[in-house]
């Protein structure tokens, strides 16, 4: 479940702290700490606490602008938990590239028109209803307004040089105005509401996509995105594998969580490097033979019976990691060292390294 994949931007450190968006989407690095998704309750209670629903019915008062001191020549303005009400006072801020009010009392986007350049605005857990006020901000390259209030995507047109926009954990329904974001290479929109993939014809220098628990029901309108690398779709409500026939250059594909009954549909991917569709339906390892690039095979939690399945992964060479537990083939008790003998190039089952 989390960013951390072989290449593409998920790398830089810049995307180290956010890489709990990603893990609500879905990728590996989470789900290698984690095992698998679980909903997090606790997690959950204290966003709503932090957004100013605490248990104790009590609203944190916003802290006085005038009390924090602002320095003019700061690129770099960490305001993170701040108790910041409202965003005003930032106008003196004449070199400023990158702001961040993580985890705010803020309601609304306004009084930034001035910030001409800021190149990073990070709004991550606030209050905030609306997308709004952003026109002036045309050279800004990430966006990250995940863990509000949003119900639309709406107020971007104009920021043609985005190429970061993290919305996750939101109350967004439809994928829709983005299609001037040309420039965009990663779109987080995990833990939204979303019924459907539409409306991304225009974002072809995409290289990442994550769409981790929504309430996707087909894998389709896809076939523009032909720079894609990473594309995240757990936790959802898939019943195939499809669409995915423009996607060559795909080299991470997640889709565990949804309801999967055949491994299909990868035969253009053949670039694919990490495979993750546990927890599915699926009773039969086939159809990946050709997938001789894999390092990563995730199969847990599905219904895989026969040992001869494993035959289809021979041809990956480099194939370190595999995962098959909660499969009728674990109740084996030579499971582990069936695996090591058809799949000698393995350094890891489950989640326990490989002895020798």
């Amino acid at each position: 479940m989390a960013e951390e994949r072989g290449e593409g931007p998920l790398q830089e450190m810049m995307e180290v702290d956010r890489r709990v968006e990603s893990e609500e989407s879905g990728d590996e690095e989470g789900k290698k700490q984690a095992g698998c998704i679980v909903t997090d309750l606790s997690q959950q209670s204290l966003r709503d606490e932090q957004n100013g629903e605490n248990l104790t019915g009590e609203a944190e008062t916003p802290v006085d602008m005038e009390t924090i001191n602002l320095d003019p020549e700061a690129e770099d303005v960490d305001l993170n938990h701040f108790r910041i009400g409202k965003i005003e006072g930032f106008e003196v801020l004449k070199k400023v590239k990158t702001l961040c009010l993580r985890q705010n009392l803020v309601k609304c986007i306004e009084n930034l028109e001035q910030l001409q350049t800021l190149r990073e605005l990070d709004l991550y857990d606030n209050q905030i209803r609306k997308i709004e006020n952003l026109e002036a901000l045309t050279d800004v390259e990430i966006l990250d307004i995940s863990f509000n209030l949003l119900r639309h995507i709406e107020g971007l047109d104009r920021l043609t040089q985005l190429k970061k926009l993290f919305l996750v954990n939101n109350k967004i329904g439809k994928i829709e105005n983005l299609s001037n974001l040309q420039q965009l290479q990663m779109l987080e929109l995990g833990s939204n509401r979303i019924r459907a993939i539409e409306n991304t014809d225009t974002l072809t220098n995409l290289d990442s996509l994550f769409l981790g628990k929504n309430k996707i029901t087909k894998l389709q309108n896809l076939d523009a995105l032909t720079n894609l690398t990473v594309l995240s779709i757990q936790s959802n409500r898939l019943t195939k594998i499809e669409g995915l026939q423009n996607l060559v250059n795909l080299r991470e594909l997640y889709l565990s969580h949804n309801g999967i009954e055949v491994i299909e549909g990868l035969e253009n991917n053949n670039k694919l490097t990490m495979l993750d569709i546990a927890s599915n339906r699926i009773k039969k390892i086939e159809n990946v033979s050709h997938l001789t690039e894999l390092q990563e095979f995730w199969m847990n939690d599905n219904l895989i019976e026969s040992w001869s399945d494993l035959d289809e992964l021979k041809g990956a060479k480099n194939l370190e990691t595999v995962y098959l537990e909660r499969n009728p083939l674990q109740k084996d008790p030579q499971y582990r060292r069936k695996i090591m003998l058809a799949l000698p190039s393995v350094r890891q089952i489950d989640a326990t390294f490989v002895r020798f």
